[in-house]
């Protein structure tokens, strides 16, 4: 997967916005104004920073060499990922949903049910 079809899959998602908080090389995506990835546009091969259950954290790092600790981020709730290498698309893709979804579960039901996750 390649940086563009990274952002095309994270704003076909529903609600969700981009943006450049933190300078111009550093691309941010967030659902309902909630950060769920990450990218710095400058590096090569491209990596992103994505949301993740801590005990899956884990998991994954211990099985896969692209996933590491999340740089800049808290270790415990964030991977950083290569997404131009040896992982295939749908299990990224995968990992950018499961991310999102934590994000979406972490707001509050009243969040949840106006932007239409629940009715």
């Amino acid at each position: 997967m390649n940086i563009e079809e990274f952002r095309d899959y994270c704003l076909s998602k529903k609600y969700v916005t981009e943006c450049f908080p933190f300078d111009q090389t550093t691309l941010v995506f967030k659902v309902a104004d909630k950060m769920f990835a990450l990218s710095g546009l400058e590096q090569h091969p491209s990596k992103v920073n994505l949301k993740c259950d801590p005990e899956k954290s884990i998991e994954l790092r211990e099985q896969y060499s692209t996933i590491i600790e999340g740089f800049h981020m808290s270790k415990k709730h964030w991977n950083t990922v290569t997404i131009e290498g040896d992982l295939k698309t749908d299990f990224i893709k995968e990992l950018i949903d499961h991310s999102y979804n934590l994000v979406v579960k972490g707001m509050t039901k009243k969040q949840q049910k106006e932007l239409g996750f629940i009715e």
